[in-house]
């Protein structure tokens, strides 16, 4: 599997991957024009969707509607090294849900690949290519 990643100019970086491009930037605090996610905003919405769809695919199999179910993503982040130190998903369900599939809603989100890449995290190799 591979996935290409570009410079298209100033401190914009995009990712192609299965056809899609997406677009990131800086903050003009940063630097950057503010035109797209920064990427660690879009690490942080690939945690809550891969965890939401887990919700879909187990009420979809029940016959579960999921209009009215909806998430909350928290993050406690440590202002010195910058990394998240907690990340809590509130799954907010309407009061029609079947309360016997309350805690089984709860084990179909924490199946999300992303959160369990994330706790059995790969190794991750830096190389360049080129001639010096």
């Amino acid at each position: 599997m591979e996935m290409r990643i570009d410079f298209p100019g100033g401190k914009r970086v995009t990712s192609t991957y299965k056809g899609f491009t997406v677009e990131t930037d800086q903050p003009k605090s940063e630097g950057g024009d503010d035109s797209a996610p920064e990427p660690y905003d879009l690490f942080l919405s690939s945690i809550g969707t891969c965890a939401g769809v887990y919700i879909v695919y187990f009420c979809e199999s029940r016959d579960i509607p999921t209009q009215d179910i909806s998430m909350t993503l928290r993050f406690e982040r440590n202002e010195t090294s910058h990394l998240m130190e907690k990340i809590t998903i509130e799954i907010h369900l309407p009061p029609a849900f079947p309360d016997k599939y309350r805690k089984a809603v709860i084990r179909a989100a924490e199946m999300c690949t992303v959160k369990r890449t994330l706790t059995h995290p790969p190794e991750i190799l830096v190389t360049t290519t080129g001639e010096p």
